[in-house]
């Protein structure tokens, strides 16, 4: 059993990566070294959580109990949103040659060893605990940190992302593209909107931000439910999404302008239809890319 419950829910996205790398015949996004990055005993330690009921069950479910669980809880949206963030990725720098990548709490993203476009120089920012845990998993690998690769430790509650950057490197006047994928589940809107802030703060002109939220209104399935009751359980509680109208406004207001949106339907479209597996998109998952736009200022 994982025993380090503040960061519960994130383990078991990377888990689901790492899951979905070696065991799916079928790929939404293939991260073959999600399971390396992770390591034998902790990938263990998450499938023995889920096996468990996240702690509600005397003794493990069945192996084919368990593959469910994975399959329609835990893997759908991380699966999903990274795909989009990647593609998204791929043409922001192809349509704008040499780009900075921040990843907003990158934990165990592997994406700095995969990417195979020097072009691309790539920011992690995490809390410094959970980065310093990465780097020691990093030596323990013997994977070399490429040269256009920079951690940078943040500690959200006491510094800020912009300043920490700065002081990393980064090019307040180079087109950026931000992934901030994950975290709006359990944020308001009006917090979420600070991080915003902070990028559009430090954007050049068409840098873009990528991100995944829950929708609030809607009549949804089981399942939807269900999985907040699973990260309620494991400490996390989800605040309940946000409406796109009111999305579109706090990013217009900041200088952006959407210009990717898949809501639930499109994300099915897009890497979930026709599998032979099942597997669906979440009901009120939608993902956005969003382009800041020049001769915004702030007052």
């Amino acid at each position: 059993m994982i025993e380090d419950r503040e960061s519960l829910t994130a383990k078991l996205c990377a888990f689901a990566r790492a899951w979905h790398a070696i065991r799916a015949r079928e790929k939404v996004f293939d991260d073959d070294l999600a399971f390396d990055i992770m390591g034998r005993e902790e990938f263990d330690a998450v499938y023995e959580t889920v096996a468990r009921g996240f702690g509600t069950a005397e003794k493990p479910y069945p192996e084919a109990d368990t593959e469910q669980i994975i399959h329609e809880y835990i893997a759908p949206i991380p699966l999903a949103r990274i795909h989009f963030c990647e593609q998204r990725l791929a043409q922001f720098a192809a349509a704008h040659g040499s780009i900075q990548y921040v990843i907003c709490g990158a934990g165990s993203d592997t994406f700095a060893f995969r990417n195979e476009n020097p072009a691309i120089t790539v920011f992690e920012t995490d809390h410094p605990d959970t980065q310093r845990s990465k780097l020691e998993r990093i030596r323990q690998l013997e994977w070399i940190i490429p040269q256009n690769v920079h951690f940078v430790p943040v500690d959200f509650e006491r510094q800020r992302l912009g300043e920490q950057l700065m002081q990393a490197g980064f090019d307040p006047q180079k087109p950026t593209f931000f992934s901030i994928l994950g975290v709006t589940y359990y944020l308001t809107l009006d917090v979420f909107s600070q991080t915003l802030a902070e990028i559009a703060a430090i954007s050049a002109a068409e840098s873009a931000v990528v991100f995944d939220y829950p929708i609030r209104t809607g009549e949804f399935p089981a399942r939807v439910h269900r999985l907040e009751q699973i990260t309620a359980s494991l400490g996390e509680q989800m605040r309940g999404g946000y409406d796109y109208s009111e999305v579109s406004r706090a990013l217009y207001a900041l200088g952006f302008q959407i210009d990717t949106y898949l809501p639930p339907e499109k994300v099915q479209q897009a890497y979930f239809e026709n599998r032979a597996d099942g597997m669906r998109a979440f009901e009120n998952v939608s993902l956005i890319s969003a382009t800041f736009t020049s001769g915004y200022s702030f007052e």
